[in-house]
């Protein structure tokens, strides 16, 4: 009857909405046409779609260069990612994965890649084929090395590692000169390398929430340095020739703020007092120290 006919449309109506992608495709769209083009761009957004697998059609799409399947619940990426060797940025944030396929490497043009707050234990040596990477977050994973073959990332600019587990800072990691800005907050460090001097373009490092007792008198010569994060530490005394840091303009408090944080660390030298005065009391105490 058509009562039961208006029923059954209005069940419809309220059930639960197919994803976007799916919708298309029983309509009998193209996959292509799920795809945006702007000015610089070919991008695709599968972005909290309650996936838990990769859609077949997607290995198809070659001409996609920036793609977003971050906020699903994806636990493997299979090797066809390597076809869309075409992309600039992947984001495969807030998933369910372990690993990454090495047929990463094949995404030569890839410059920026967020695989943050997965499951990763390690990350593929074949990564370090991406020589154009410039932007990496693995930062909330279980991660606690990084392969040698890193060393190959020279174009690298921004690295974030913080909340995963970390003991030391991976040696490879003081080769990519290249580097301006480093996270590795919240891991397990207990020191930072003399080696941190090589990396001469650093303007943001940031190491708060460690086990940290003590600042190399190498990370004074990193004059690049803008914003210096070692609040939540164990550390009991400050290098003489920290002055040097002169780029840092202040005593920070609040964590977006660009400075030197040094707060909720047992400090015994300098006196803790010394620091509340400001960066330019506590460098004059350094420089007379000295």
């Amino acid at each position: 009857s058509k009562n039961e006919e208006r029923r059954s449309m209005v069940f419809l109506r309220k059930g639960p909405k197919l994803p976007a992608w799916e919708d298309a495709l029983l309509a009998g769209r193209e996959p292509k046409s799920l795809l945006k083009r702007g000015l610089r761009y070919v991008s695709l957004s599968l972005i909290m779609k309650g996936m838990t697998s990769t859609p077949d059609f997607l290995w198809g799409l070659h001409e996609v260069q920036k793609l977003n399947l971050s906020r699903n619940q994806l636990v493997v990426i299979p090797p066809s990612l390597g076809k869309l060797d075409r992309l600039v940025v992947l984001n495969l944030g807030g998933n369910c994965l372990k690993c990454l396929p090495k047929e990463i490497g094949l995404l030569r043009n890839l410059k920026v890649l967020f695989v943050n707050m997965n499951c990763l234990k390690e990350v593929p040596a074949e990564l370090s084929l991406c020589r154009k990477l410039e932007v990496l977050s693995l930062s909330h994973n279980c991660i606690s090395q990084l392969p040698l073959s890193f060393t190959d990332l020279t174009s690298l600019r921004k690295l974030n590692l913080s909340n995963n587990r970390f003991v030391q800072i991976p040696l490879c990691i003081f080769a990519l000169r290249s580097l301006d800005f480093l996270h590795l907050g919240s891991n397990k460090l207990e020191n930072i390398a003399e080696s941190i001097q090589y990396l001469v373009n650093l303007q943001i490092f940031i190491v708060e929430n460690n086990n940290i007792r003590s600042l190399p008198r190498s990370l004074c010569y990193v004059s690049t340095l803008e914003l210096l994060n070692v609040d939540y530490n164990a550390i009991q005394s400050l290098p003489e020739d920290l002055y040097l840091l002169r780029r840092l303009r202040r005593i920070a408090w609040n964590p977006m703020d660009k400075g030197l944080h040094i707060a909720h660390n047992p400090l015994s030298r300098p006196l803790p007092e010394v620091v509340e005065g400001g960066l330019d009391v506590l460098f004059n105490y350094l420089r007379d120290k000295k």
